[in-house]
């Protein structure tokens, strides 16, 4: 619930039967409203952000089949590995990564997941 979704007019989650589509999550704090300058930092609090979406809509990290990683350097990629690992290597989704001009210029990655609650 921050003030992009209602700006952009989406839902950062949407659920079809048993399926929850996770999109639209970048390194923001919504509770602060602030985003660090460090991609690293963005791919820690974009996890929060998606963990949230995913316990409100009844999931988890551990349901998620499919990851879409946007970066805004291809550079900085490599440097998320280890958070990714740290949220993912028991999980092994499907995946697939996009280095893209992301609609903010504060933003150096985004993520979009989906889930299969079980």
């Amino acid at each position: 619930g921050s003030i992009f979704e209602q700006e952009m007019a989406f839902s950062r989650a949407v659920m079809v039967d048993n399926l929850v589509f996770v999109s639209g999550c970048t390194g923001y704090d919504y509770s602060t409203m602030t985003i660090s300058d460090d991609v690293v930092e963005q791919t820690e609090q974009t996890f929060q952000n998606i963990i949230y979406a995913l316990t409100e809509a009844g999931s988890s990290l551990k349901d998620v089949v499919k990851v879409t990683y946007l970066v805004a350097d291809a550079e900085d990629f490599k440097r998320c590995y280890p958070v990714l690992r740290n949220y993912f290597a028991d999980v092994l989704p499907a995946c697939t990564a996009y280095c893209a001009t992301l609609v903010n210029e504060k933003l150096k990655i985004e993520i979009e997941v989906t889930a299969v609650k079980k």
